[in-house]
């Protein structure tokens, strides 16, 4: 088994101590983050995750876990769809991209980073500064893959009923960014889709509360491996 680690708008740094705890990782910068080119025709999620799927193609890689936070979570739900002989199983950390009446996704590009940091946290004074570090290009880049309805792709929610790989929704109880209501909300648009909270833990579990979503991930995987 190989696992896919997919960071979210926080940029690879925000996943690259978790990397070192998952067996056979791939924990690849999205095009476009960190000083990496962006092809001019990648401009959605949808095509970062037709991006991956290629890669995939290329490797030649079966029995995949992929692990996606935040939008790489997004990007991860996509590549299932696109790529459903290739990956095996599925773990959204509080994943966004679709739309939930009444729950929306904090309006991320009018926040500061400070404002961010409280939103993304469950005690955001032991990130001061919150890491990782920002990156004013990757803010960027983020922007153009969010579109114009920030972190909302319309159709995902219902082609998400499309996923027939093992799932599991893991969620911030205190996440201020998409709350626990909409973290619910995705895992029932997915058939089958387990869904875990993690207490005392906001947006980016992997940085907060790591031996959590380890061991969420490890379990999970026990189970639904043939």
């Amino acid at each position: 088994m190989t696992y896919l680690l997919l960071h979210g708008g926080a940029g690879p740094a925000s996943v690259a101590a978790f990397a070192g705890r998952l067996p056979d990782v791939l924990a690849p910068t999205h095009p476009g983050f960190d000083g990496t080119p962006r092809p001019a025709g990648l401009t959605t999620i949808r095509d970062v995750a037709e991006h991956y799927a290629a890669q995939l193609d290329e490797l030649d890689l079966d029995d995949v876990t992929v692990v996606g936070n935040s939008i790489g979570g997004w990007i991860a739900a996509e590549l299932a769809l696109l790529r459903p002989r290739r990956v095996s199983r599925l773990v959204l950390v509080d994943a966004v991209g679709i739309e939930v009446p009444g729950h929306p996704v904090a309006d991320f590009f009018s926040l500061s980073m400070p404002e961010i940091a409280q939103l993304s946290y469950a005690d955001p004074s032991r990130f001061t500064p919150p890491p990782p570090p920002p990156n004013p290009e990757n803010r960027k880049t983020l922007q153009v893959y969010a579109g114009e309805q920030s972190f909302v792709d319309p159709s995902l929610h219902a082609r998400l009923a499309g996923i027939t790989q093992p799932t599991l929704v893991v969620w911030g109880e205190s996440d201020g960014i998409a709350d626990l209501d909409y973290g619910r909300a995705f895992a029932a648009a997915i058939p089958g889709a387990e869904f875990r909270a993690l207490p005392h833990t906001g947006h980016l579990p992997q940085i907060e509360s790591p031996d959590l979503l380890l061991a969420a991930i490890q379990e999970f995987t026990a189970r639904s491996t043939v």
